[in-house]
């Protein structure tokens, strides 16, 4: 296949930088095809929006998002508003025969993630999801030696997401808006960990034995104008007026594999200390891997093979050239770090790749693949409310108006 592919962007706001990013630089650093044509962003905000048209490369620029994913001009429809329009959003670009790249998690409740995988079964059209940290090369490289036997029988996994930015002074964003987001800590951050123990182990979480879920902070300032903004420092806060935040702070949950390992998973937003640390261990019965974002070009290996006399923790530099680690070849010499926009360009090679019809050098999560992540989403939540342990399979007499 050589060509080009249309891509139209919905949302303007964080994860609108990341997309426009990763589609703007991907052609720069991969050999791609078909390439990507940044021709139409929409968002809500037109005093915004055309601004962020002209800084980021989109031709074109909408408000009206339902004109846009039925045009025949779109062939690729990129999902980055908040969780509560991806099933309305992404079901209608299938249905126009449009491929759908979403970001997670795949939903704000599983009955619209079930809705979106049983809308892309329908359909023709390729769909993709934003677990951006799978193309983080330490995490890729991660699964490649699990997939090799390197750990053997996998004993326990331990993993964690830690950020700190949802203090008393952060305002009522979206993200704390249950009937928008869907849930807090929980949907935003444990589903990237609960994604990259699925990828990394090659098993599923089949039980969740226990799990807790809390709000600390019951009531936050209102943001003057709308209800809008990502994170911290996204908009003006009136001062005095406040409103009931509507989702969790932290949650933590106890889960087994299918594999028979015993797993821990912890999520918030008031972990002092810590900005972004994505983090996780996995002991087997040959070894042993740990991984943390906050070191991202790093990772952390224990083989049970090696002498006694040296035996211990390795740090892996996966920056470099050469050694096989996933992705570095397209970017900088030797230990010239990567960043976290790295993780949405590899992404974009991936999608990209996949459309054309060839093989992404990392194994893409569609909306089937991102469904088993939002039950086990959904599983968890429904342990901390009814306070005991839930299958994931058997969630057809569950509630599916929670994430």
């Amino acid at each position: 296949m050589t060509g080009s592919i249309n891509v139209a962007l919905l949302g303007s706001k964080f994860m609108g930088r990341a997309h426009s990013n990763a589609w703007l630089k991907v052609g720069k650093f991969f050999d791609v095809d078909p390439v990507p044509v940044m021709h139409t962003v929409v968002a809500r905000n037109t005093a915004e929006l055309d601004q962020f048209a002209r800084r980021w490369g989109w031709q074109h620029s909408s408000t009206d998002w339902q004109s846009v994913v039925a045009s025949g001009d779109i062939d690729l429809v990129d999902i980055g508003t908040p969780n509560d329009v991806h099933a309305e959003q992404a079901i209608a670009a299938l249905e126009a025969g449009r491929h759908v790249a979403c970001e997670k998690p795949l939903a704000g409740t599983l009955a619209d993630a079930e809705a979106m995988a049983a809308a892309a079964e329908s359909s023709a059209a390729k769909t993709f999801v934003w677990f951006n940290y799978r193309r983080v090369p330490a995490v890729a490289l991660a699964q490649r030696l699990v997939a090799a036997g390197a750990l053997g029988r996998i004993y326990h996994v331990r993993a964690a997401y830690l950020q700190s930015w949802g203090g008393p002074d952060t305002p009522l964003l979206w993200r704390f808006q249950g009937d928008i987001a869907g849930s807090g800590a929980h949907g935003d951050l444990n589903a990237h960990i609960i994604d990259a123990v699925r990828f990394v182990t090659g098993e599923e979480i089949v039980t969740v034995e226990g799990a807790m879920e809390h709000t600390f902070i019951e009531e936050r300032e209102l943001l003057e104008g709308s209800a809008g903004g990502e994170i911290a420092g996204s908009g003006a806060a009136t001062a005095g007026s406040k409103g009931r935040s509507t989702v969790d702070d932290a949650v933590m949950f106890l889960a087994r594999t299918s594999g028979g390992a015993l797993a821990s998973f912890e999520a918030t937003r008031l972990a002092t200390g810590y900005h972004n640390a994505n983090r996780f261990e996995i002991h087997g019965e040959k070894g042993a891997l740990r991984f943390d974002f906050e070191r991202m070009n790093e990772l952390g290996f224990y083989n049970l093979d090696s002498d006694d006399a040296v035996q211990g923790w390795t740090t892996i530099d996966v920056t470099r050239s050469g050694a096989g680690h996933p992705y570095v070849e397209a970017w900088w010499p030797d230990s010239h770090g990567l960043g976290y926009e790295h993780s949405f360009i590899n992404q974009a090679s991936d999608i990209l790749n996949i459309v054309g019809g060839k093989e992404p050098l990392v194994a893409m999560p569609d909306f089937a693949d991102a469904l088993k992540t939002q039950r086990v989403l959904h599983a968890a939540v429904e342990s901390a409310r009814n306070h005991a342990p839930v299958e994931v399979a058997d969630l057809s007499s569950l509630r599916r108006d929670v994430t």
